[in-house]
């Protein structure tokens, strides 16, 4: 079991052979490294690189992204309250080790054993299971954190004893729509009624839409959306976890998974949204948004019914819209429960921390169950 802090030092092509099918580009070595060659983790970033790996003799065999933390941004499993109350007995929360892709709320493969066969995968994913508790505890780390593995994992997660927290997204599934209508009059006349009027309202304003694939991008285009993108945490006084060189880099590694929508009025441009395109498994992934000009309903029209068009279109079957959002589902998206994986060093602290994740599991089901009632679909028989 080594330990990696570049994922330079690992050829792209030996870990993306570690990647299932359905792995998705966010694990992929060209988007990893290049988080970490714009110093978006790494250095003063507070994300420690520390990439778990598995080798037998030169020949990889297993990994994880693997980060030591010094704070919980960029994360959406929220955790605060748990150093709070961690450092009030006395104990140091952080560094945590945090297995997870950074600043993206996306469901996918943590441990990763490549075509190895399943006698031989599950022996590789224990190993390094057990390689992630030992380095917790050998170097007297509070935590160990897996955001968003796939269900598969997650049970072999909860036989090595982490712990299991929901999570709630919202995610828009094509019903074999073949035109945006189509997708209309599944809904409820009331949500019906509100998409035209919020597409009316930004029609009235004269904005046409640009869609760029990342392959026909350009530089000006990643500069504007940047722009964008920025403005969001400026508006909320906050700082962006990303760079414009990352996007400039990211677009050249892996074009063929990006794709721009950029607003216009007067053929001026004046808000942007980003998908990410996984054909593989037919999924969008709804990244960033942001505007230079404050238009009601812009936001919805950009980064929401433009990009359902796209997957409609390109038959794209799941469209995730990101972390939380409520007001996703008067826009057709159903919520969805997720998990992440929790192992705590201190056996009274995890004690406490399994109490407060039974009473969260209730209640979140108590709130999944609520929103169920308020389906946008016409029929609750429609299942994603």
């Amino acid at each position: 079991m080594e330990i990696v802090d570049r994922l330079s030092d690992i050829p792209s092509g030996e870990w993306n052979a570690l990647l299932p099918k359905d792995a998705g580009p966010f694990l992929r070595h060209e988007f990893l490294s290049t988080l970490e060659e714009t110093a978006c983790v790494g250095g003063n970033s507070g994300w420690q690189i520390a990439h778990l790996v598995l080798k037998d003799d030169q020949t990889l065999l297993g990994a994880m992204p693997l980060y030591l933390k010094q704070h919980s941004y960029g994360e959406f499993v929220f955790d605060w309250s748990w150093a709070q109350a961690y450092e009030q007995q006395g104990m140091q929360y952080f560094p945590k080790a945090l297995c997870a892709i950074p600043f993206t709320p996306v469901q996918g493969s943590r441990i990763l054993t490549g075509s190895a066969s399943q006698i031989d995968a599950g022996l590789i994913a224990q190993r390094l299971i057990e390689g992630l508790k030992t380095l917790v505890l050998q170097n007297n780390l509070s935590s160990a954190h897996i955001l968003f593995p796939y269900a598969t994992e997650v049970e072999r997660l909860k036989e090595q004893g982490f712990m299991l927290r929901d999570s709630v997204q919202f995610h828009w599934h094509n019903q074999g729509f073949d035109h945006f209508e189509q997708f209309l009059a599944a809904l409820t006349m009331k949500r019906r009624k509100n998409i035209r009027r919020e597409r009316e309202q930004v029609a009235r304003e004269l904005i046409r839409f640009r869609h760029v694939p990342g392959i026909s991008s350009t530089a000006a285009d990643w500069e504007f959306f940047y722009r964008c993108y920025e403005n969001t945490y400026l508006e909320h006084q906050s700082s962006p976890y990303l760079s414009e060189t990352f996007f400039q880099l990211w677009a050249q590694r892996m074009p063929q998974n990006l794709h721009l929508i950029i607003a216009e009025r007067n053929g001026n441009p004046i808000a942007a949204s980003l998908l990410v395109v996984d054909p593989t498994t037919s999924k969008a992934y709804g990244r960033y948004w942001g505007a230079i000009e404050h238009i009601p309903c812009l936001h919805f029209e950009t980064a929401y019914y433009q990009a359902i068009e796209y997957c409609i279109s390109n038959r794209i079957q799941t469209f995730e819209g990101g972390a939380q959002g409520e007001h996703k589902m008067a826009r057709g998206f159903l919520p969805t429960t997720i998990q992440s994986a929790h192992f705590i060093a201190d056996p009274q602290f995890a004690k406490a921390v399994q109490h407060f994740l039974n009473r969260e599991h209730q209640g979140i089901g108590a709130y999944v169950d609520e929103l169920a009632e308020h389906s946008p679909l016409k029929s609750s028989k429609v299942q994603p």
